[in-house]
């Protein structure tokens, strides 16, 4: 620790009360919810300043920031899509800030610039991603961002020309965007940022003309609790409606792009649907009647409801992802350490099964030719860096299409996966990863992460983060704790809503079995996560803070009883449930990391991090947590509030700021667990 005192800076307490179903609820920071506020600004530029002495005081922060800029100061690709026979994506080139979008007009061709953001003059923090492209290759729809901000304006791109048309959609959602057939005009649903309309519609516009003469298409009502989605091909439209209530309720409808008529296939159904229109069929995957998910072909029947006919049925796996290729549906399967990919006809009979080539990798789709047999995918492990491959069904072809060449040996890392006992008995599945020697014996620092929540089945991944952690004999841990997907629904639905605790259980459990099993010790074991993530850090550092050395707590929620009241954050009702329901909030208190610090306790030393641009996971649970972390903490480890007004949740900041913000996170892990550099 450098030798200069880490007073933490004093944040003025005043205390609100609320009763809350009889309970009486402090909230000393109520006041730092007001991100605007000078007092707010006042406070953030002092924890700026705070954060800053004690990170710039770090030592081998040079050593340590070259050898990140390295990891990735490299050329990225990613956002690939298809279309006309052209294949549209971003990429950046080493040095450069941000992305450019790119084309490729066949798979081997060169890789030619169509929008670069730095040529907009509007700054570093603008990012562009591309969205969708025309049927034919010959309009392309991408958005762009300025820093982290959820909601972007979105713009068309001419190909053949490389104009952008005068044809924006200002800043805000887009619900779904189409394309129509004709090339000369689109549909979409799009909801203003900051505005008060909550009227959700759908419009067709005229390519040229005010979009003040656009013409509705659909209506689905009014208020927040309405969300409209659209899909389509440009010939059929199909509109989602969903209806925020205690339980979320999906009806969906069709119509054709030529004609009024409208058809409803689905009435308020409390299930997961998700569909898509292929070959002339409509086919969607749903958990209805299949917790663990199926594909089936909805088909009319006149003056009967629709059939729902089997296409891929649930098995004792959970479908991971699907994508539709020609005619055919490419599943895949998450299966302990392997992707398992499965080809299916339209009529549901196994095609072909791809080589059990997926063990310690993760494969994920990113396009596919709904007029071919090409499928566009991305593969990755704990030591390798994603590549991009192109699959040729009929003939389970695999060529490289792209590769992120970060510069690590791979083989100098391996793999485990193992199993251990949660506070309940059951068995919880855990990678442990590292050198051949940190994982063959002995007591080491180690890092530990998680998830918990959504479904969200853990994988190998690659992660600059945890590759440079491990290059310095950390062991790193990553366990598949309830709240996944691991084990099907049933693994997602035991950590759900009122049964949150048994997520952070079982991650506190795998803290307790790595340091009884002496692979490591408390004093040299560090958590961190990101959003979701970010909780289960915020739960555990509360819970059990002496297991822990460090904590690095990464766009959180923190205050589980106001979370619903920020943004858009009701519509997660479902997974974490809220405070106005008498039996959620009881659960939530209990948990809630706010609302669980203590004062006079030893808390590990802790980095927050957040920003003004977050819209997803709102920056006053951080501000809340450091200041109450801070006044409550007796140890002498600091509780540190990296901010940036830029930050948000979406991952766009420049490369330069991503240097930075890595060189702190390593920097403050590798004092705290005093790793060798």
């Amino acid at each position: 620790m450098p030798a200069v005192s880490w007073l933490a800076p004093a944040s003025a307490v005043e205390p609100v009360t609320d009763e809350l179903h009889g309970t009486v609820i402090c909230d000393p920071y109520r006041w730092l919810e007001d991100q605007s506020s000078p007092r707010t600004r006042a406070w953030i530029e002092e924890q700026r300043r705070y954060c800053r002495a004690y990170l710039d005081s770090l030592p081998h922060r040079e050593r340590i920031r070259e050898r990140v800029r390295e990891l990735v100061d490299v050329e990225t690709y990613d956002s690939l899509q298809k279309a006309g026979g052209r294949y549209f994506f971003r990429k950046r080139l080493p040095g450069q800030e941000q992305p450019g979008i790119y084309m490729r007009s066949a798979a081997d061709g060169a890789d030619e610039l169509l929008i670069d953001p730095s040529a907009r003059g509007t700054g570093r923090y603008t990012a562009v991603r591309p969205l969708r492209a025309s049927h034919d290759g010959r309009l392309l729809l991408y958005e762009v961002k300025q820093g982290g901000e959820r909601s972007g304006t979105f713009e068309i791109l001419d190909v053949e020309t490389r104009t952008a048309l005068p044809d924006v959609l200002s800043r805000g959602y887009l619900r779904g965007f189409v394309f129509a057939a004709d090339g000369k005009s689109f549909y979409y649903v799009h909801e203003p940022f900051g505005s008060n309309d909550s009227r959700r519609a759908a419009f067709r516009h005229t390519l040229g003309s005010d979009f003040r003469e656009d013409q509705e298409v659909f209506f689905a009502g009014d208020g927040d609790s309405i969300r409209l989605h659209l899909l389509g091909n440009g010939e059929l439209l199909g509109f989602l409606v969903y209806r925020l209530l205690r339980k979320t309720l999906v009806s969906f409808f069709t119509q054709t792009t030529w004609a009024k008529e409208r058809r409803r296939l689905v009435a308020d159904g409390a299930f997961t649907f998700g569909p898509t229109f292929a070959q002339g069929k409509i086919l969607a995957i749903t958990d209805r009647d299949a917790p663990n998910f199926r594909i089936v072909e909805i088909r009319e029947r006149a003056g009967e409801e629709p059939a729902w006919i089997d296409i891929v049925p649930e098995s004792n796996l959970r479908i991971h992802q699907w994508i539709i290729a020609g005619d055919h549906v490419v599943v895949s399967y998450m299966q302990g350490d392997a992707t398992r990919v499965r080809v299916f006809d339209f009529d549901g009979r196994l095609a072909s099964e791809w080589p059990a080539r997926s063990k310690g990798c993760t494969v994920r789709f990113l396009a596919a030719s709904q007029d071919g047999d090409e499928v566009i995918l991305e593969t990755e492990s704990f030591a390798r860096p994603p590549a991009i491959l192109r699959c040729a069904l009929r003939g389970n072809r695999f060529d490289l299409w792209a590769k992120k060449r970060i510069p690590i040996d791979a083989q100098q890392f391996q793999y485990r996966q193992l199993s251990y006992p949660s506070k309940d008995g059951t068995p919880i599945p855990i990678f442990l990863v590292g050198r051949r020697y940190v994982l063959d014996r002995g007591c080491h620092p180690a890092i530990l992460t998680s998830y918990g929540g959504y479904g969200m089945c853990m994988t190998p991944q690659f992660s600059v983060f945890v590759a440079f952690l491990m290059e310095r004999g950390c062991l790193f841990a990553l366990p598949g704790i309830r709240g996944g997907s691991e084990f099907g629904a049933v693994w997602h639905e035991a950590a759900k809503r009122r049964k949150r605790q048994t997520a952070y259980d079982d991650f506190l459990a795998a803290a307790e079995w790595l340091i009884g099993k002496g692979r490591t010790s408390a004093e040299r074991l560090a958590i961190f996560g990101g959003s979701n993530s970010g909780l289960l850090v915020g739960a555990a550092l509360t819970q059990k803070p002496e297991l822990f050395r460090a904590a690095v707590c990464i766009a959180p929620l923190l205050d589980m009883l106001r979370y619903h009241l920020f943004d858009g954050a009701h519509v997660w009702r479902d997974e974490f449930g809220t405070a106005e329901d008498a039996d959620d909030f009881a659960a939530l208190l209990r948990y809630s990391p706010y609302h669980n610090v203590r004062e006079g306790v030893a808390y590990p030393a802790t980095l927050l991090v957040s920003g003004d641009a977050d819209q997803n996971c709102n920056s006053l649970h951080a501000r809340k947590m450091t200041a109450r972390l801070q006044a409550a903490n007796r140890s002498a480890a600091p509780i540190l509030l990296d901010y940036s007004p830029a930050r948000g949740h979406s991952p766009v900041l420049p490369l330069s700021d991503r240097i930075e913000a890595l060189t702190d996170r390593m920097s403050f892990l590798c004092e705290q667990l005093k790793l060798a550099l």
